[in-house]
């Protein structure tokens, strides 16, 4: 039976049991797409990432991501992490990293410590910012058991946004954050009465302050009924807010992950391009396990 070694790790922490888990295996040579699939499902974490040789040289991997059920064409705290993992193995290039993956080209920068020491990573997100289609507070209310009235509009109304994968995404009151909680019929029957535009139905929270967001994402349909740490839609939402202004830039500090015991933080910087609103996002990484499994 052939052996691969694997590494977990949590990611947007600099500190081990918050932030996200991620589990990589660093050289996924000759694993089946069947098996990254049952590996993603049994380590039960939001993704799992198989590094891949690139098919250009200039690049530096081609990087599969799964979550529980099925592949992603992005995410942001796999990246990070296995941005982390790689270039602890010597595998970046004056600290940077070009993965190949399904939605683009994704770079990553590593972080370093005054010492030299690896700390984590940021990415930039491979698309420009892309707007979809749009939730009434009442489908909002639905998923997540909110009152309709707590869904504020005022900025913009729940509406669907992409750097690379798809997330709906609704600004609620302060206070109603924390009672939030995805009920699973509630989204089956939003995404059935919605033209999503994706197999998959994402939902990002947050209650803002200024430039802190605070922040909670559900996604039952695919297995993660809650994410501690979503750097795609983080990423995402710093593309939107920027939009909404007549600025340049914008730094954004996004908590999130504290209501499951692991808290997060994200920094989101959003930049206007020539192809529209580019966003990245980064943080910190914390290695907790290295093992093998037997295929």
């Amino acid at each position: 039976m052939p052996t691969y070694d694997f590494v977990t790790l949590d990611v947007f922490t600099d500190r081990r049991f918050g932030g996200n888990p991620l589990a990589v295996v660093p050289d996924a040579r000759g694993i089946s797409d069947a098996d990254m699939q049952a590996l993603a499902a049994e380590f039960n974490y939001s993704e799992t990432t198989f590094v891949l040789p690139p098919a250009d040289p200039a690049n530096s991997a081609r990087v599969r991501i799964f979550n529980r059920t099925a592949e992603m064409p992005f995410a942001g705290h796999p990246n990070v992490g296995t941005g982390y993992v790689l270039a602890g193995q010597g595998r970046d290039r004056d600290g940077v990293l070009v993965f190949e993956e399904l939605a683009g080209l994704v770079e990553v920068r590593v972080q370093r410590d005054a010492a030299g020491g690896l700390t984590g990573a940021v990415i930039d997100a491979p698309r420009p910012l892309a707007l979809g289609p749009e939730l009434t507070a009442q489908q909002v209310a639905t998923c997540t058991g909110v009152a309709a009235g707590d869904v504020v509009t005022k900025n913009h109304r729940p509406v669907q946004a992409s750097v690379g994968i798809d997330f709906f995404f609704a600004e609620v009151a302060a206070g109603a954050l924390a009672g939030a909680g995805p009920d699973l019929a509630g989204f089956r029957q939003v995404a059935a009465e919605t033209d999503t535009g994706s197999d998959r139905l994402s939902l990002f929270l947050c209650a803002r302050e200024g430039r802190a967001v605070r922040a909670r994402m559900f996604a039952p349909l695919s297995g993660t009924f809650e994410d501690a740490a979503t750097g795609s839609a983080s990423a995402t939402l710093g593309a939107l807010l920027l939009s909404l202004t007549d600025e340049a830039a914008g730094d954004y500090d996004i908590t999130q992950g504290v209501e499951m015991g692991r808290p997060s933080r994200l920094n989101v910087s959003a930049r206007r391009a020539a192809d529209g609103i580019r966003a990245s996002v980064g943080g910190g990484c914390v290695q907790v396990f290295k093992g093998e499994v037997n295929l």
